[in-house]
């Protein structure tokens, strides 16, 4: 049996690698390193990346392994999940890693103007009713310039169809610079180096999706702060299943 959640919550607490700011403490406690993560928890100048709906934070630690040179934050709102990611590098010893335990609605309260470089949305929620939560819609995306570099990379791998189409609508409307996408990551022929070594990261869901038959897609592309963005207005199929372990849906809808 798996640890329980209060003693994880209890050993999140004293983590020295996670930081948490929920709804309910964040406009009573101060964030007072936001324009300082490189000073004062990181302790260098190499570039931030930030894993959006982190989970177990998996991918994140993984990518800190992969990229020593560059720093890791991975954001999600569930703290029993992040356990194990922020328990993992403390195990190993990862200095380029932190968790941030708070909503994604409230990402920009944490980071300065120019703070980030990149940001990485891994198997996100489609959210296919709601527009506005789904992290590639022009509400997150607006949040996203406050403190990305301008033209700094976003990075999105889904199982989603919707998703995938709904982002690529959203990049090719608004014409942001698409730098690679594909509808089939692990056989697409041709992949550059730096894509090729992504592929040595599979979450444990990522594998059964895989497992399951499921391609997994990709793209990413930059986003700059000049112009204002436009959500695409376009109907796109539903897909017919929400995640592993979940039914299919009995027939396809379409939403916008």
């Amino acid at each position: 049996m798996g640890k329980g959640k209060l003693a994880k919550f209890a050993d999140m607490e004293r983590y020295e690698n996670v930081f948490q700011y929920p709804y309910s403490v964040v406009d009573n406690v101060p964030f007072e390193m936001k324009g300082h993560w490189r000073e004062q928890f990181f302790k260098n100048d190499n570039p931030i990346v930030l894993e959006l709906g982190c989970g177990k934070g998996e991918y994140t630690v993984e990518l800190a392994r992969l990229y020593p040179d560059c720093n890791f934050i991975g954001v999600d709102i569930k703290g029993a999940r992040m356990w194990t990611g922020a328990t993992q590098a403390l195990k190993d010893g990862l200095k380029n890693v932190a968790f941030l335990r708070t909503s994604i609605e409230i990402i920009d309260r944490f980071f300065a103007e120019d703070e980030v470089q990149e940001i990485w949305l891994t198997f996100s929620d489609p959210q296919m009713k709601n527009p506005r939560k789904r992290l590639t819609s022009t509400y997150f995306m607006e949040r996203y310039r406050r403190f990305l570099v301008d033209g700094g990379i976003v990075h999105l791998k889904t199982d989603s169809n919707f998703l995938f189409t709904y982002t690529s609508y959203m990049v090719d409307t608004n014409a942001l610079p698409l730098l690679f996408r594909t509808t089939d990551l692990y056989h697409h022929e041709g992949l550059d180096e730096e894509t090729q070594r992504i592929l040595s990261i599979q979450t444990y869901y990522e594998s059964m999706w895989i497992a399951r038959g499921l391609n997994i897609k990709y793209q990413k592309f930059r986003l700059p702060r000049t112009a204002e963005l436009t959500e695409p207005d376009v109907e796109i199929e539903l897909d017919d299943y929400r995640s592993y372990h979940r039914d299919k849906r009995s027939s396809l809808e379409k939403a916008r």
